[in-house]
Parts: C-alpha cells; structure tokens; sequence
C-alpha cells in the first residue's frame, strides 16, 4: 500500500484543494429546478453546505464489494453518505472512513447507508474493496466501475479524480481526488457536500437539521 506522510500529505492534499474549489464552483453553477419548495436551513448549518434544491441524479450502474450490481435505485428510501478514493491511499480515504464509523455510531432515527466509491478499478477488486469496507463496519457499502462509468457519476455530483501525473506507468501510484463527503437524500438526490476536513459532532449536527428540514419541505 502506498501511504501518503509529511511532504507526501501535502503534495497530495494541495491538488485535493484545487478540485473541491473546481466542484464548488461547478455546483455554484449547476441549474436548479425553481418551485415552491422553502430554501434549505443554510444559517442551522454547522459543517454542510446544503444544495439550492437536491439534485437528480441519472441512472447509473457500478459493481458492489460482493460483485453485484449497483446503481441508483440501490440508494433510494434512505439517506447515503458518499465519497471517493482508493484503497491504497495513504490518510485522506482512511480518515473518511473513520468519519463514517463516528457518524454510524452517532446518528440515531432514519436509516442511513454509508458508501465508498474506489476510483482505482485498476488496483480494487470487489474483493480487496470488501475487506477495505468492512475492516470499518461491516454494513458499510463499498462500490467502483469502469473509468467510463465512474467519471460520468463522479461529474454528476461534481467530485472529481485523476492519477498523479508523474506516476502513470506501473502499478505504485497515487489518485488525487476530491475529499468531501456527500449527502443524498432517500430519493437518491444529491443534498449536502461536506468539505474537508470533517468534525462528525457538526455532521451529526447538521443531519439532523437536514431530515428535519424534509420531513417538512418534501
């Protein structure tokens, strides 16, 4: 496994910088259906940063840890965390991951799955994403694709990833890519994006103020 330390953290984390801004600003720009629904509670938000109006997502289709397949309807009738990484990184996927567990162990009420979208189909199996998932919590989803499939999904909820490149050739290589976590709301539509780093007391926090806010809205 490749592990990223000292000046490997930063030189990973500075590219990581560079596409949440790209992300923010392509969900700055993303078109919103207009209706009666009230905005969402932003001035309650303690870490999130809740959408104009959730966004639909196109069907799509992945394979899970147990070699089945996955796709939007997969994520409707309850909330989802999401992110994207690898399972050779270093500190960045782990630490998510951790922050999925402390949310798990904190969020009591509405069902909530918690998935983790390798982006490194190269490298992670079914198999290895398994055993990646679930060495944090059995129940914890883990999914990855074709880099066709993967970048057409990754671009809908406005993440993005790409190899290292001066690491191209071989198999001991890094994956630079977004570190936020998601938030889809039980009709699979995008709802939140947390940015990095993560507090899961503010997660935990603001979820709530989120499924409040649709019990009511929705």
């Amino acid at each position: 496994m490749t592990h990223n330390s000292g000046g490997g953290l930063r030189r990973f984390l500075i590219p990581i910088g560079i596409l949440a801004a790209a992300a923010g600003i392509w969900l700055g720009v993303s078109h919103f259906k207009t209706g009666a629904v009230p905005p969402p509670p932003v001035e309650h938000m303690r870490a999130g940063t809740p959408l104009p109006q959730p966004k639909v997502l196109s069907p799509f289709s992945l394979t899970d840890q147990d070699t089945q397949p996955f796709g939007l309807d997969d994520l409707k009738g309850h909330w989802t965390f999401v992110s994207i990484g690898f399972t050779s990184c270093g500190y960045v996927c782990p630490t998510n991951m951790a922050t999925y567990r402390d949310l798990d162990r904190e969020i009591t009420g509405p069902a909530v799955d918690f998935l983790f979208i390798s982006v490194d189909p190269e490298r992670d199996s079914p198999e290895r994403l398994s055993q990646y998932v679930r060495e944090f919590n059995p129940r914890f989803l883990g999914a990855t694709g074709s880099h066709d499939q993967l970048r057409s999904l990754t671009r809908e909820l406005g993440v993005m990833y790409a190899r290292s490149p001066e690491q191209e050739a071989g198999t001991d290589y890094m994956v630079d890519h977004s570190a936020s976590i998601l938030l889809l709301d039980p009709q699979a539509r995008l709802a939140a994006v947390f940015s990095w780093p993560h507090d899961s007391g503010a997660m935990v926090a603001d979820f709530t103020v989120m499924n409040d806010y649709y019990q009511s809205a929705f």
